[in-house]
């Protein structure tokens, strides 16, 4: 059974294609066409579950959005509201980074960045690390991926100041990288639609960053000076090692990138991808979704060993994700 489940993988689009050339030879519409072949793909992969039920149904949300067989106003009345299914794409693509251990590398590499010659730079460093997550993940799940780094390397601190004003960097940190992108927070995503429906102009995930992004560059700066205000700037800490990145957190961060670059080109540049394929009913939330059902089954490649992630919890890829894909 586990091996047919592992084959439907790839013969459930496979048997799709053929549906939908033989729907074509026969002159059936592009939307007739594409609606049957997403059926039988949901159909054979929630009878074999080669990826977990709940993934497969979101395979209908994103395509018929993203291809226009449905409006995303229709599309939402299944499934609720456009921005919320964006956030849902986000808390979902945060999961992933914090299964694979990324977060905290990206964390060490920002510390070890900035260096530990002062209270300062130390504050920096982990309050531009919580800044620079928080903008893809929720203000909690941030500050809670990088409490217990802070506390391993404030473990041979004396100073109880430090120890104060580095928790609070990275809390306010947290909230002030929210800012920069729609999906940084849920009140960004409901000024979004609430600022469209009064005006009438669409905000596009580039058009925020361009308000939000100016705005964190400016106060984590300025949080940073008043809460290392009065402390000792010498120290004397030694900083963890990034070590070696790991095959899991390479491709989480690689759906990522990819991820955030279609969000921001989705409109811009000169019409940005949308206009260039001809999918102008694509939308943010259809881009964060196929972005998830990626997740779910790219191989997460990890070996026994050596590719778990940094932390010591429950979440390592090589015993606990059964299935080996990257969630």
């Amino acid at each position: 059974m586990q091996s047919l489940k592992k084959h439907t993988l790839w013969l459930g689009p496979l048997i799709s294609l053929v549906i939908t050339f033989f729907l074509a030879l026969n002159g059936q519409s592009n939307s007739i066409t594409l609606v049957i072949a997403v059926t039988s793909l949901c159909a054979i992969w929630w009878i074999f579950e080669p990826i977990p039920i709940p993934i497969t149904s979101l395979i209908p949300l994103a395509l018929f959005s993203l291809t226009g067989v449905l409006s995303s106003s229709q599309v939402a009345q299944a499934y609720g509201h456009p921005l919320i299914l964006l956030l849902l794409g986000g808390f979902i693509l945060s999961q992933s980074m914090a299964y694979s251990g990324a977060h905290r590398r990206i964390a060490l590499l920002m510390v070890n960045l900035f260096g530990a010659n002062s209270a300062r730079s130390l504050v920096l460093g982990f309050m531009v690390a919580a800044a620079l997550l928080s903008m893809w993940v929720s203000n909690t799940a941030t500050t809670l991926m990088l409490l217990p780094v802070a506390l391993a390397t404030l473990e041979d601190n004396k100073d109880p100041k430090l120890t104060i004003a580095l928790l609070l960097g990275i809390a306010y940190a947290a909230n002030i990288g929210g800012i920069g992108t729609p999906i940084g927070t849920p009140p960004n995503a409901l000024f979004m639609s609430g600022y469209s429906e009064a005006t009438g102009i669409p905000l596009g995930f580039l058009d925020w960053m361009k308000w939000g992004v100016p705005v964190v560059i400016l106060f984590i700066p300025c949080a940073m000076l008043w809460i290392t205000k009065g402390l000792k700037q010498q120290i004397s800490i030694k900083l963890p090692s990034v070590g070696q990145w790991t095959t899991p957190e390479i491709r989480v961060l690689m759906v990522f990138a990819v991820t955030a670059l279609l969000w921001i080109t989705r409109k811009q540049p000169f019409g940005g991808w949308s206009e260039w394929t001809g999918l102008t009913s694509a939308n943010d939330a259809s881009v964060a979704l196929l972005a998830c059902i990626a997740l779910f089954i790219i191989p997460s490649g990890a070996t026994e060993k050596s590719e778990t992630n940094l932390s010591n919890d429950k979440h390592q890829p090589s015993s606990d994700n059964a299935s080996g894909r990257l969630l």
